[in-house]
């Protein structure tokens, strides 16, 4: 799913508005960007959680020159997947069926 589809998927199940939508998507997005960007975690129950891995500094080596170059620490966002959608996802069933109107 894209963001465009997700949008679609809240005004057709909402009495939203696309630009209303969109808005609340793009808050949604924000929120979470801001959020990690304070180093902060994201736990959405029965979804999975969003956090930063921290990677240290070391030294690497560029594949071309094989030239020895200094790797800066770095933030890169994760997400792990929590139980039941896990679950829901292993089982390959229509277990959970969104509603269409």
């Amino acid at each position: 799913m894209t963001k465009a589809g997700l949008i679609l998927a809240l005004e057709n199940q909402t009495s939203l508005t696309s630009k209303q939508a969109q808005k609340i998507v793009n808050i949604c997005f924000e929120s979470m960007i801001i959020t990690l960007y304070k180093n902060e975690r994201i736990d959405v129950r029965g979804f999975g959680t969003f956090a930063n891995r921290n990677y240290k500094s070391y030294l690497g080596k560029n594949p071309k020159t094989g030239e020895t170059v200094k790797v800066s620490p770095r933030k890169v966002p994760f997400f792990k997947v929590g139980k039941e959608l896990k679950k829901l996802v292993d089982a390959g069933k229509d277990k959970y069926v969104i509603r269409e109107e």
